[in-house]
């Protein structure tokens, strides 16, 4: 069933829990993921990144990862990620999106501010709205080495908070998209600064690499929403790996499928798991 962005997130709160934020590339990962929540009985959020949508097929995926998310037994929230278009942002939310980051976490703080101030008045109250301060570094769809950015200013969060109306934040806090360069040592004491200073949920982006304690402090310490790509394709790979030879005997696709299902199932439980606080 559809749950509200904002809805979902307050509830993780309340239980001092974080949602799993999970990047779905195809309708099969979606299917694994929202099989693992089932299982584990948490909500989730089904992610599809900024070049997943804008390909040509993209508004197909995300149609059909909105159904799938009706038809499911446990609450899901479809996302757009990490857009700096307003005009695709305003698309997504058209096609169904119940959610949108809007990424100005490039951009000056002003620019990022009238970014996700606007992609605020594009959603109206009908769909959530993320918005990153710092800069998270790494890319979404192609994983890589990759060292820690700008991190979130605490002060400076409070602020933005206040004059873009985000939903949700994303925070910088020594993490990042893809694989660590070097062992992750997350600013604990940043984070326990922001979340003093800002009354909203906040999410942790790039939890794929980093230890299973780690995960349990970030949500101890306030984390709200954790997002899950690189892990997802690692394990998707390998799967396809083992199972490519022993289904092409036959063209046995349907079997391949669910076992790829499967594969994501198992990870994005694991990941569930750790994230009920």
């Amino acid at each position: 069933m559809v749950i509200g962005f904002r809805e979902l997130l307050e509830e993780r709160r309340a239980r001092g829990a974080a949602a799993g934020a999970f990047t779905c590339y195809t309708l099969t990962t979606a299917v694994g993921v929202l099989r693992a929540a089932e299982v584990e009985r948490a909500p989730v959020i089904l992610v599809v990144s900024e070049a997943s949508y804008t390909a040509p097929e993209g508004r197909l995926l995300l149609a059909a990862l909105a159904a799938a998310a009706e038809r499911s037994a446990v609450s899901a929230c479809l996302q757009l990620d990490h857009v700096a278009d307003p005009a695709t942002i305003a698309r997504a939310l058209e096609d169904g999106a119940g959610a949108v980051m809007a990424d100005g976490s490039r951009l000056p703080y002003e620019a990022n501010a009238a970014l996700v101030r606007e992609a605020r008045a594009l959603a109206g109250h009908r769909a959530g709205v993320e918005a990153e301060l710092g800069h998270i570094e790494g890319g979404e769809d192609v994983a890589a080495a990759t060292a820690a950015a700008a991190l979130t200013d605490p002060d400076e969060a409070a602020r933005y908070s206040e004059e873009t109306g985000a939903d949700c934040i994303a925070v910088s806090i020594g993490n990042v998209h893809g694989h660590y360069a070097a062992p992750p040592a997350l600013d604990w004491v940043r984070l326990e600064r922001i979340r003093e200073l800002v009354d909203v949920p906040l999410a942790l982006h790039g939890a794929s690499g980093l230890p299973d304690t780690d995960l349990r402090r970030a949500v101890a310490a306030g984390i709200c929403k954790v997002n899950v790509n690189t892990e997802l394709r690692e394990r998707l790979f390998a799967e396809l790996e083992r199972r490519v030879p022993e289904t092409a005997s036959g063209l046995r696709l349907l079997e391949l499928e669910s076992a790829l299902a499967d594969a994501v199932a198992e990870i994005a439980a694991e990941k569930l798991r750790l994230l009920a606080g």
